[in-house]
């Protein structure tokens, strides 16, 4: 089972314990999909608050089908508009509180909304914080899972000194992979070199006007909503990042999510001419074979070549005396030996 499979099948089971999930979306791709399927698969016996600042309840879950989530909608209530209207931290402090000890996962479904309620980064960043220090303490694994887009606040929430441990998944667009194939020639791995497709994906994701120049452009699909594959089924990238889990501190995987569920890279329709084009360009045929001569050596000729001598004459020794000019005159020169300024007081 890959990584991203593993935390979206069973969340709270991970090894080490990993509290604190981030959904990140952007402009040119959502990743609300991701954030239905982990409710629905939070286990039944789990205790589930939803707050909800930016869709409806209706838009994330089943209330029949989900018993175990509360949900609590402040969709409708505005700062501005609510008169008197206060701020939801205390609400949200005490339904936490009210849970009875046990593992509880407890899921805010838009932290910029929530951020612009309170008017203040800073302290939208210390209320996630007692919000952490809430889930951590429970005698049970619980996760505290936070949908965010691009902003100040989420490289507060990535910080370590806010939790050392961390799952961080990002959606992409698919034109984002298409696009560094052909203008790169990098695929991303295992088919391609891990550094090389790191070192241009990471900056390149992280500058979202080049995601939305790429959906909303001339060649583009027009929604942030991912790529239609089939009727019913969109499909997008998943950059899956795990901090503290692994031997290595962090690990960073690229993978896939179709319909409802992840999948391999290679398993996207919208991709597919990236990995057709690759294999056409590795099956392209050897310009030595079929020809009337051998264009190839034998091993006892690579081993005669290697020890024909270079044709230069220092070739390999370092030069060990100091430069000199040397003149030779001819009989045409006036060579005098006197020195012309003798009779100066120098």
């Amino acid at each position: 089972m890959s990584l991203f499979s593993s935390i979206i099948n069973n969340p709270i089971g991970l090894k080490p314990h990993q509290p604190l999930i981030i959904l990140q979306s952007s402009s040119a791709q959502t990743c609300y999909p991701i954030l239905r399927s982990l409710i629905s698969n939070f286990r039944p016996t789990t205790q589930t608050l939803l707050f909800c600042f930016l869709h409806p309840p209706s838009s994330l879950i089943n209330v029949d089908e989900a018993p175990n989530v509360i949900a609590f909608d402040f969709t409708e209530r505005i700062p501005g508009y609510d008169d008197p209207w206060c701020g939801p931290q205390d609400e949200i402090l005490a339904r936490i509180n009210s849970v009875p000890p046990g593992s509880l996962n407890v899921i805010i479904d838009s932290v910029d909304t929530l951020t612009s309620d309170l008017g203040s980064t800073p302290k939208t960043y210390k209320f996630i914080r007692t919000l952490l220090g809430l889930i951590t303490t429970r005698s049970e694994p619980s996760i505290l899972t936070l949908h965010v887009q691009h902003s100040p606040l989420l490289e507060l929430l990535t910080q370590t000194s806010l939790s050392p441990t961390l799952i961080h998944l990002t959606a992409h667009p698919p034109a984002i992979i298409t696009h560094i194939a052909s203008a790169y020639l990098t695929h991303p791995p295992p088919v391609g070199p891990a550094d090389k497709f790191w070192s241009i994906f990471i900056p390149f994701s992280e500058r979202i006007h080049e995601s939305e120049r790429l959906v909303y452009g001339p060649e583009g699909n027009g929604t942030s909503a991912g790529a239609w594959v089939g009727k019913g089924t969109r499909e997008f990238v998943v950059e899956v990042l795990v901090r503290g889990g692994g031997k290595r501190g962090v690990e960073r995987t690229v993978e896939g999510w179709k319909g409802d569920v992840p999948c391999d890279l290679q398993a996207l329709g919208s991709l597919k001419s990236i990995w057709t084009r690759r294999k056409t360009e590795e099956a392209r045929p050897d310009p030595t074979q079929n020809v009337s001569f051998n264009l190839n050596l034998t091993l006892s000729q690579e081993r005669s070549r290697a020890q024909v001598p270079l044709p230069y004459a220092h070739e390999g020794n370092p030069v060990t005396t100091t430069g000199a000019i040397l003149y030779d005159p001819d009989s045409a020169d006036d060579i005098d030996d006197d020195d012309p300024d003798e009779d100066l007081d120098i």
